[in-house]
């Protein structure tokens, strides 16, 4: 019964989507454990490219049944935009299953999020105005909707006709423009949304363990990354769920001990979306080299993420929090043709050398980061397909981040493409923890 984890590693945008999208062909089912539509996915097969938020990575694969989890937040329009989208290119979404206790997005968390937002003005976290803090603060607060009561318009009617006056009130006060919400209104558009997805809404806590039982091996599929986890991350400059390994039994529906591997992901650099300190950022022509060949633009929202030097300081805190057992490194080619490429070991803090991850955003702000340099390699690595593909300088820069880490590097990615990738462990998903 082995369930893989895949969790990110850093801020986020580490490429968790291709990741996924990789190994999915040795798994039979893949479940999306956190998160809602404010993540996004990115996979290239070929010409094509398809963009997921809400869909697990694995529905490319006709073999695969991708579950969402009872710990996703669920706008329901954008999902079921996204399998109109999927099934009019040809991929078969009909396996797609969605868990009956999942949170609803409904438009009114839309809206708090733009106008909480809004009201913060420059103090503001970052969010992408998706409502997925409130749908999380509402889950928290048991006032929520879930993809069950989208079934039952009784049940509906009564939590809305509760819920709206509150709403609206709150609305008004943090300086919302919009017009006020009517329960009629929201009543018909959740029972619409029922009825579509009708069919996919199932327990899917039990089709997991039923399917573990059997044997069957399963990926579990975060978002967003470590250092920006609820509890673990530069707070509260983080999202509003468990991106971490653990997150995945709460959020998946598996106990701990039915994981068998936790495989990490992270980029050979590093990225960060929104506000929050960021020592390692690269403000010059080097960081926007790095953005502007590396795409970094968010899949969801389109803003330009910020690009910073690899931080190895946070990097064995992710390792430790997660259990991670091995690493997929992302996105190495986009560092060809640095002259020298520097990796941030340790930070000045108050005058100090610290190597811990510190404890605070604020202790973060205050960190100067402490570099080791490597030389870089001219060469391009896109036709890069074993380990003696790689230049020795690409070589010792992925050996340094392994031993920095002290778990091994298993997949180094040197493109968007599925085949662009170098094995350097035949068994990935098999790894032990070293």
């Amino acid at each position: 019964m082995p369930a893989t984890v895949i969790v990110g590693l850093q801020w986020g945008d580490e490429g968790k989507g291709k990741a996924t999208d990789f190994l999915s062909e040795q798994v039979r089912w893949v479940v999306r454990y956190q998160g809602g539509d404010n993540a996004g996915h990115t996979i290239v097969l070929g010409t094509e490219v398809f963009k997921l938020h809400l869909v697990p990575s694995g529905v490319l694969y006709p073999h695969i049944v991708p579950l969402i989890g009872p710990g996703v937040v669920v706008n329901p329009a954008t999902l079921i935009g996204e399998l109109d989208g999927l099934a009019a290119r040809g991929v078969d979404t009909s396996r797609v299953r969605v868990s009956h206790a999942c949170h609803v997005i409904m438009p009114y968390h839309v809206a708090e999020d733009r106008a909480s937002e809004a009201r913060l003005g420059r103090a503001g976290i970052g969010t992408t105005h998706r409502g997925i803090g409130p749908a999380y603060a509402d889950r928290a607060s048991r006032v929520g909707l879930r993809m069950e009561d989208l079934l039952d318009e009784t049940a509906l009617r009564r939590k809305l006709e509760r819920l709206v006056p509150d709403k609206n009130a709150w609305l008004a006060q943090i300086g919302d423009e919009g017009r006020p919400f009517a329960v009629e209104a929201l009543v018909e558009s959740a029972l619409s949304w029922g009825v579509r997805l009708r069919e996919q809404i199932a327990d899917t806590t039990t089709l997991i363990q039923d399917a573990l039982r059997a044997g069957d091996h399963a990926l579990f599929e975060g978002a967003q990354g470590t250092l920006l986890d609820l509890d673990h991350g530069s707070y509260p400059f983080v999202t509003s769920s468990s991106p971490v390994a653990g997150g995945a039994c709460t959020g998946g529906g598996i106990g701990p001990l039915q994981v068998t591997a936790v495989i990490g992901i992270m980029k050979a650099y590093t990225t960060r979306v929104g506000a929050g300190p960021y020592p390692t950022e690269l403000l010059d022509e080097i960081g926007e080299g790095i953005a502007m060949r590396g795409h970094e633009f968010g899949t969801t929202t389109g803003r330009r993420r910020r690009v910073g030097w690899f931080d190895a300081v946070p990097l064995r805190y992710a390792v430790d929090v997660n259990s991670v057992s091995s690493i997929i490194l992302n996105k190495l080619d986009i560092l060809s043709g640095i002259d020298e490429i520097r990796l941030c070991v340790a930070y000045e803090i108050n005058g100090r050398r610290v190597e811990r991850w510190p404890a605070s955003a604020e202790e973060v702000a205050r960190a100067k980061p402490i570099y080791e340099t490597f030389p870089g390699w001219p060469e391009e690595l896109h036709a890069a397909r074993t380990p003696d593909d790689l230049p020795p300088n690409a070589r010792a820069y992925v050996g340094a981040l392994a031993a920095l880490a002290g778990v091994p590097i298993t997949l180094v990615s040197v493109g968007p493409e599925r085949t662009q990738t170098v094995i350097l462990d035949d068994r990935p998903l098999a790894a032990g923890r070293g």
